[in-house]
């Protein structure tokens, strides 16, 4: 319906098994708030978006509210990129018609389905009552900002939330019973994925946003007189400035970091393994006083670290690493770490001691003008071309000037094996067996590096259309039959093979 949806999963799986590779990462799936396309812009660190829900398969939708849409749904079908807005605005009509008949068949009686329901709400209710709750507050609040709402309610007053959830228990009730649905296809998925031995890789974000259920329900764990950002730098004389609340480490550290290990469990739930997001902001986060934010010309003041000291950062990062391993570990999740960027030296070897990978990015491995032999790397790292916020690995080889394109080529899995500048099938080969061949325990391709195209996610920096409405021209059955398709996926399955890495044929 415009978007990819839980149940594709599956499919997912099935192209990875024909390509040779045994896991599958996904952005962040939080629900998004308004007009919001980036995946880091949830509402809460709980919750999967509605609009990934496969309403068509809900036994809860009517056929007749299938029927009214179907004009929409070929509509936002044929769109190139996603349609946020259409595809939200389809998911709310179909949900609110599956609950309603929901409600109608199933409350007040004593079915399995309501059973289940039920047992999910038992089984969620450390994060399901608050983020309910939150998301029943926004819509009479016409999606505004917590803090603009009543003070009691705003201050989370027992008898104000009492009475509201009174007025209200029909849409706490519908936001629940979305989270229900999202969680059992994504259940059924996650099985579809394991039979096919493929694992879920997702991406919990550095911090969540300051209109999040999370800082509305959990005030004392961030603060509400800062902001986060990023500290000046070659690329940014005035550093960046995210405004998201910083972490309140002192009352996270007395509390052994509760709210942080709940989130790694949680994730873990949902993945078998997960990205941490701006790790280094874990060992010191840069923040900047809300009244000390900008000057009368309105460029960023200097902010500082917390913690201050470098001689508390690495103790106190690693104490945060460790409960967010032991909360994963709960679910049986493992932590991958996004040490991309300025990272203090003492950030790298406290992940690998504690068995959490970093990332090797191969362009970015190059030093007085030779690049590092990925056969190299160490063993607890995860190697790849780029990121979701770089080009693809075509659009680097075109970009690049000649010298360091002819320093690439000194590596011993380029050697002899493509000639001239362009890109060819040669050269795609000869770039998948390189990174392949990293002593990495991980190895990560963009989509767009499997097909060898120059399409892009995200432009960092930049706010448009261009950014996170990227979707596949086909669906998965159909990509994964696409004869045109077919000599890529072989290079990529021949180089996972040749490194020992691929899956049994399929």
């Amino acid at each position: 319906m415009g978007i990819g949806e839980i149940p594709d999963l599956g499919d997912a799986a099935r192209l990875c098994r024909r390509l040779g590779l045994r896991l599958l990462q996904i952005l962040p799936v939080g629900e998004l708030s308004g007009a919001e396309t980036s995946p880091y812009g949830a509402l809460s660190a709980f919750g999967i978006d509605p609009s990934f829900i496969a309403w068509g398969a809900v036994e809860d939708v009517p056929d007749a509210a299938l029927a009214r849409e179907e004009a929409e749904i070929a509509r936002l079908r044929a769109t190139p990129t996603v349609d946020y807005a259409g595809v939200r605005a389809l998911k709310i009509r179909l949900r609110d018609a599956a609950f309603e008949n929901f409600v109608a068949r199933h409350a007040g009686g004593a079915s399995e389905r309501l059973a289940a329901f039920r047992a999910f709400l038992r089984e969620q209710s450390s994060w399901l009552g608050n983020f309910a709750m939150f998301r029943a507050l926004k819509d009479v609040h016409g999606g505004a900002a917590w803090w603009s709402w009543p003070a009691p309610l705003c201050d989370r007053d027992a008898n104000a939330l009492a009475a509201f959830g009174t007025a209200h228990q029909e849409s706490i009730e519908r936001h629940a019973y979305t989270q229900w649905i999202a969680h059992e296809q994504w259940r059924a998925a996650r099985d579809a994925m394991k039979s096919e031995g493929v694992e879920l890789m997702g991406d919990l974000p550095f911090m969540v946003g300051r209109d999040s259920a999370d800082v509305w329900s959990c005030r004392a764990e961030f603060r509400d007189d800062a902001s986060v950002g990023a500290p000046p730098d070659q690329f940014d004389a005035e550093g960046q400035e995210w405004g998201l609340p910083p972490y309140r480490w002192e009352t996270m550290r007395g509390n052994g970091f509760r709210w942080l290990r709940q989130r790694a469990r949680y994730a873990g739930l949902l993945h078998d393994r997960f990205r941490i997001d701006h790790l280094v902001g874990f060992f010191r986060t840069y923040v900047r006083e809300l009244n000390h934010l900008r000057s009368p010309e309105g460029r960023l003041l200097p902010g500082y670290f917390d913690p201050s000291d470098e001689g508390a950062q690495l103790p106190h990062g690693e104490a945060v690493i460790r409960a967010m391993i032991e909360g994963a570990a709960e679910t049986g999740a493992r932590l991958i770490g996004e040490d991309l960027g300025v990272v203090p030296d003492f950030v790298r070897p406290c992940i690998e001691r504690l068995g959490v990978p970093g990332y090797k990015v191969l362009r970015w491995e190059q030093r007085d003008g030779r690049f590092r032999d990925p056969a190299e790397f160490i063993a607890c790292s995860v190697a790849c071309f780029g990121t979701h916020d770089t080009d693809s690995v075509r659009a680097w080889w075109a970009s690049i000037p000649g010298w360091e394109r002819d320093a690439f080529r000194q590596l011993p899995a380029m050697r002899g094996r493509e000639h001239g500048d362009g890109w060819s099938d040669a050269t795609h080969a000869a770039l998948l067996d390189t990174l392949a061949g990293a002593r990495s325990d991980l190895v990560l391709l963009l989509w767009q590096d499997v097909v060898g195209t120059e399409d892009r996610i995200n432009t960092p920096g930049t706010v448009g259309p261009h950014n996170w409405t990227w979707r596949l021209p086909a669906t998965l059955a159909d990509t994964l039959s696409d004869p045109a398709l077919a000599p890529a996926f072989d290079r990529v399955r021949a180089a996972m093979q040749a490194a020992g890495r691929a899956t049994a044929a399929p």
